[in-house]
């Protein structure tokens, strides 16, 4: 197995950290918050506040189950337009208090359901990206399992993104990539090795900023790494007055 196939197969791992456990693990009194205030509370996007390190933080993140009931729950942690309007009230409540923002990512893409469709889900998405391209509040995205196509964007438009070291980041699944160009999805392991996925390659070609080390999905070294990160980012990040924190994310993105 390939260096690129095995880290695909690891962030894949149903056994990893989910949104809940850093939720739990890295901040203080968090609160979950639902609903979207348009058409229902999706599962497989939660959000809340929470204290890091005494700061206040709104936390966001697609949520994954782990296990088949938990999966069905939370759709796979494939999110429903519902799910990207939560996630898009929580940053704007965020912003009105003046709390940063902290996502965590892990979704093998945005649900494509006649549903979802129906209800919007391309605007939805598109929608976050305007928002957070704006959000007057420090925006720190992780990856933190799968980071696939425009689902996982929709909240990694980010002053800064990391990823832990064994997830992948990519504008679809490497099963997608290989049906589309070569119209065999067993090709997959060959598609990967083209996309640049990994998080040593996107930190090279400056798509991402930093790589969180793992040691293991449950190693406590990881949470307190992220959580000692975190705080010295979001630090950081705040002293910047607005304009520039605002154009700085504005010459991000621009750069791709």
């Amino acid at each position: 197995m390939s260096d690129v196939s095995r880290i695909l197969k690891e962030a894949r791992d149903q056994n990893r950290l989910t949104t809940l456990d850093y939720a739990e693990k890295v901040f203080d009194d968090f609160i979950e918050l639902h609903g979207d205030r348009h058409y229902g509370d999706d599962g497989a996007v939660v959000g809340g506040i929470a204290r890091l390190d005494g700061r206040r933080v709104t936390v966001i993140g697609i949520q994954k189950g782990k296990n088949l009931q938990d999966n069905l729950k939370r759709n796979f942690g494939q999110p429903n337009p519902e799910g990207y309007r939560k996630a898009c009230r929580l940053m704007k409540q965020a912003e009105k208090f003046g709390r940063p923002v902290i996502t965590f990512i892990n979704t093998a893409g945005a649900y494509p359901g006649v549903g979802a469709e129906e209800r919007g889900q391309g605007e939805a998405i598109a929608r976050n990206l305007l928002e957070m391209s704006d959000l007057k509040v420090p925006i720190i995205a992780v990856i933190i399992g799968e980071g696939g196509s425009g689902g996982a964007l929709a909240l990694a438009l980010a002053d800064k993104v990391w990823m832990l070291e064994n997830t992948m980041y990519a504008i679809l699944s490497p099963e997608g990539f290989a049906s589309i160009l070569w119209k065999d999805g067993s090709r997959a392991p060959e598609a990967a090795e083209l996309m640049k996925i990994t998080a040593g390659e996107l930190l090279q070609m400056g798509v991402i900023d930093r790589i969180i080390p793992e040691h293991g999905y449950f190693s406590s070294e990881i949470v307190d790494m992220l959580k000692a990160a975190l705080i010295e980012e979001i630090d950081s990040l705040s002293q910047l007055p607005l304009e520039e924190l605002l154009e700085e994310r504005y010459q991000r993105f621009r750069k791709y």
